[in-house]
């Protein structure tokens, strides 16, 4: 009998300690996961509580709490909320939240051990607590224009600062209201959100960050950056550029958006390539590079890579593996390429910035509620993707595509401008995509930005420099100031 009960009592001990560890597991390890879910309704109630800090561009707070005499004693309201929606997010009692009010929450809804001393001070001076403060490095009049122009386009903007990787701008369309999301009646919540998830053009889509398409003739600036450093081209090498290409172990014949041969005898300058966007040069230039050299080349503008903005963006690809035929049609941003907006930007501010890509940012710096700075960002290098002098070689180049190739478009009066104009095709049923890359001043880059139109509607080179070309140039002098 004795010995019946010492087993039943070390089950129950060994029951306990499952308890206690279990328990262990859920309090200790797995608590901060727990709280930052979305769904998490309890943290959601208890955030309502006291005033959630504002998300700032500039002197502007375009993300900022306001007191209610409802259970839920603070509304979360947005300033020009479609327009920055891409950087904020949604703040919601049905949803949880998003954007940077998932990735800062700790620091807006007061949690954040950082403000530790200040909630002290608050509770001594009988103040009720609050969040933090977060800043971003977007220009409020490039966000506008930016927003304005992609008004009843599907597509996105993105605008980087060349010399440290702050975002100017980031926006897409369509957009979605973050008010709406974050009211205080869950039922209309619900309704609105359940609207946004049957929009086939998918506004809840962080287009600037996630939406990736193939880059088109963006994507020549890669290529071309990997035969300037290859030391076997210079800008004035002359190569093939025929009306039509045949690529070999294919089948598959490559043609010219003109349909003409890119210069006299079938050949072209390297920079004549750019300047019209030889689709047959820049392919038999890519053979001659190779596959290898490519795919180097893109990782070290940022493809195949993941950023944290601090939102995580998607992964821009080059093709792991490639043949001559699909090396010919990578090199021209077809086949298997993959960006995002902010990955072509991200080439742009490399050639910019003299060959140096730093990691693109967003969160300028955050602040206690009594404005005391927290944090600011500190630009880092990504990697050094070209040699200054061949940098300086291809902006220059970029710099003929808007003075007298295809993308006119972007020119500036009294400002030299820089770029290169895209069409793709998505190989399926679905409409081609419009791209620009463009920077601005070739003297002295502060910009660069590329646009994403993905209805291009025709499949000619020409349509990146009618419809996203314009889009950049007023982007360019809203930061330029002009």
């Amino acid at each position: 009998m004795n010995r019946q009960i010492q087993r039943i009592g070390a089950v129950f001990a060994l029951l306990f300690v499952a308890l206690l560890v279990n328990l262990t597991v859920i309090q200790v390890f797995q608590a901060p996961s727990i709280r930052a879910r979305a769904g998490n309704s309890r943290v959601l109630l208890r955030d309502y509580q006291k005033k959630r800090g504002p998300i700032m561009v500039g002197t502007l707070p375009v993300a900022y709490s306001i007191p209610t005499t409802d259970q839920l004693k603070y509304l979360r309201l947005y300033g020009n909320g479609p327009m920055y929606a891409s950087a904020t997010g949604f703040f919601s009692m049905v949803y949880g939240a998003t954007g940077l009010e998932r990735i800062e929450n700790d620091l807006l809804s007061g949690n954040d051990p950082r403000l530790f001393v200040n909630r002290l001070g608050q509770l001594i001076a009988g103040r009720e607590p609050q969040g933090g403060t977060v800043v971003l490095t977007l220009n409020a009049k490039a966000q506008e224009v930016a927003f304005k122009a992609l008004a009843g386009k599907v597509g996105a903007v993105a605008a980087i600062d060349p010399a440290t990787g702050a975002i100017l701008a980031l926006v897409q369309s369509p957009s979605f209201d973050p008010a709406l999301l974050s009211s205080h009646d869950p039922a209309a919540i619900r309704t609105y959100y359940d609207s946004l998830l049957k929009d086939p053009n998918q506004p809840l889509l962080n287009r600037p960050l996630v939406s990736v398409d193939p880059p088109g003739s963006t994507f020549k600036l890669v290529t071309l950056a990997a035969a300037l450093e290859s030391g076997n081209y210079t800008k004035d090498s002359l190569i093939p550029g025929p009306a039509s290409l045949k690529l070999p172990q294919s089948t598959h014949v490559l043609h010219n958006w003109s349909g003409s041969p890119c210069g006299p005898n079938n050949k072209t300058t390297l920079a004549n390539a750019l300047n019209i966007s030889c689709n047959t040069a820049f392919a038999w230039l890519g053979m001659q590079v190779g596959g290898d050299a490519l795919r180097t080349q893109a990782e070290k503008f940022g493809f195949d890579s993941s950023f944290s903005v601090p939102m995580r963006t998607a992964i821009s690809r080059f093709p792991a593996t490639l043949d001559p035929p699909t090396t010919a049609m990578a090199a021209i941003g077809q086949f298997d390429d993959r960006a995002t907006v902010l990955q072509m930007a991200l080439v742009g501010a490399g050639i910019a910035n003299g060959g140096v890509v730093m990691s693109p940012y967003l969160v300028r710096e955050v602040r206690a509620p009594d404005l005391t700075i927290l944090q600011s960002a500190q630009p880092t290098i990504f990697s050094r993707a070209m040699t200054a002098a061949n940098a300086a070689t291809e902006l220059h180049m970029m710099q003929a595509v808007v003075d007298i190739g295809t993308g006119s478009n972007a020119q500036i009066r009294g400002a030299a401008i820089a770029g290169k104009t895209g069409t793709a095709q998505t190989g399926n049923a679905a409409p081609s995509v419009a791209w620009f890359v463009g920077i601005g001043s070739v003297d002295n880059p502060r910009v660069a930005v590329a646009v994403v139109i993905e209805d291009a509607g025709g499949q000619v080179e020409i349509s990146g420099n009618r419809l996203a070309a314009p889009i950049a140039r007023d982007v360019i002098k809203a930061i330029l100031g002009l």
